[in-house]
C-alpha cells in the first residue's frame, strides 16, 4: 500500500468512526437506561435488552400449547417528526419494524396490533401504509386502537410470534462470526436516513424476513439484531453491549449498496439489515440461507471479550467506543 492510499484510507475510516459518534440516533439510546432505573434489574431472557421478549408457555389442562414453545412479543412507536411528514410511510414502517423484531428473536410473525391517534385523514393514511405492509410481509393486523383527534398524530405498533429457539444477546460468545446481512436493491431516502429495499424486493419480502427463524431453528444464528434507526454501527454497539464483547469490523466486507456513502449506510435503517452471531464452522450455510434469496451476507468480525468495537479499512484501523467508557443503553447484564 502506497503512502497516500493508506492516507487516503485514514481519512475515510475517520469519517465514519465520526459519523457514527455523532449520530443522534445512537446518542438517544442511551435514554433507554430510564427503564432499567423505573423497572429495575431484568433476567435478560424476558426483559429489555433483545429487539423482544421471550415469553415460554406450557401445556396445562385447559390449552393445547405446546410444551416449551416460545411466543415473542414487542413493540415500536415511531419517530414523530416522520409520522408527521409521512404518515402512510410512518405506518408502514410500523409494522416492518416489527415483523424485524420478531426476526431478530427467531421468531415467525403471527400478528400485528396497532395504535393510531390523529385526524381522520392521517389516520386513514397510517392505516393505508400498516395494511400495505401487512400484506406484503404477509402477517395479519389482528386487532388496535385508534382515536381521532386534531392534536399532535402518534404511531405505534405491537408485534407478536412463535419460535422454539429463541435468538437472543446472551447467547453471544468470543470467537463466533459476526455476519451482516442485508437487502441492497433500492435506494435512501432524502428527507430520512431510510433505505427501503422493500419497493424493489416486492413479493420476496415474506420470505425474506422467514430466513432467520429456520436459521434459529438449525442452531446457525445463535444471537442476532436487526439494523435499526442507531444504524449498522449503533445497533452493533447495542448487540456488544450486554456481555461487554468487542469486534473489529472489516469495513470492505460489509454489504453495501452501490452509490450509498460509508458515512450514510453505516448510520441508516434499512428496510431488510441484520447482525447476525454465528458460531465457528457455521459461516457458510449461514451466507448461502441468504445469498440464494439474492441478499448480500458476509462476514465482517469476529467476536472477542475486548469490550471494544473497532473499525478496519485497508490496513487502517481506528476505535469506534469502549464499551467501559461509553453508554449505550446502559443495560447490562
Amino acid at each position: 500500500m502506497t503512502e497516500t492510499h493508506a492516507r487516503a484510507a485514514n481519512t475515510v475510516l475517520h469519517e465514519l468512526v465520526q459519523s457514527v459518534l455523532t449520530n443522534p440516533a445512537l446518542r438517544a439510546k442511551a435514554e433507554i437506561a430510564l427503564v432499567g432505573e423505573v423497572l429495575g434489574a431484568t433476567d435478560w431472557r424476558s426483559g429489555p435488552g433483545d429487539d423482544g421478549a421471550v415469553v415460554t408457555t406450557v401445556t396445562t389442562a385447559t390449552t393445547a400449547t405446546t410444551a416449551g414453545a416460545s411466543v415473542i412479543a414487542c413493540g415500536e412507536a415511531l419517530w414523530p417528526p416522520f409520522v408527521r411528514a409521512d404518515p402512510r410511510g410512518a405506518g408502514f414502517a410500523a409494522v416492518l419494524t416489527n415483523v424485524n423484531d420478531l426476526a431478530a428473536m427467531g421468531a415467525e410473525p403471527l400478528g400485528i396490533v396497532d395504535t393510531v391517534v390523529g385526524t381522520q385523514a392521517v389516520a386513514r393514511q397510517a392505516l393505508a401504509g400498516m395494511r400495505e405492509a401487512a400484506e406484503l410481509l404477509d402477517v395479519p393486523i389482528i386487532g388496535g386502537h385508534l382515536t381521532i383527534h386534531d392534536g399532535e398524530p402518534a404511531i405505534s405498533a405491537f408485534g407478536i410470534g412463535s419460535t422454539p429457539a429463541p435468538l437472543s444477546v446472551t447467547n453471544a460468545r468470543a470467537g463466533q462470526s459476526l455476519v451482516v446481512a442485508a437487502a441492497l436493491d433500492g435506494t435512501m431516502r432524502p428527507d430520512f436516513p431510510f433505505f427501503p429495499a422493500f419497493q424493489n424486493r416486492g413479493a420476496h419480502c415474506a420470505g425474506d424476513v422467514r430466513v432467520l427463524p429456520a436459521l434459529a431453528a438449525e442452531g446457525i444464528v445463535v444471537a442476532a439484531k436487526d439494523i435499526s434507526m442507531a444504524g449498522l454501527a449503533g445497533s452493533l454497539a447495542m448487540l456488544l453491549e450486554p456481555g461487554g464483547h468487542g469486534v473489529t469490523v472489516d469495513v470492505a466486507a460489509v454489504p453495501t449498496p452501490a452509490g450509498v456513502p460509508l458515512t450514510w449506510w453505516f448510520n441508516c435503517f434499512p428496510s431488510y439489515g441484520f447482525l447476525l452471531c454465528v458460531p465457528p464452522g457455521r459461516e457458510s450455510r449461514c451466507i448461502e440461507a441468504f445469498t440464494q434469496r439474492d441478499l448480500a451476507a458476509s462476514v465482517v468480525g469476529t467476536l472477542d471479550d475486548s469490550g471494544e468495537f473497532a473499525m478496519r479499512l485497508d490496513g487502517a484501523r481506528e476505535s469506534v467506543l469502549r464499551l467501559d467508557e461509553y453508554r449505550v443503553t446502559g443495560l447490562s447484564r
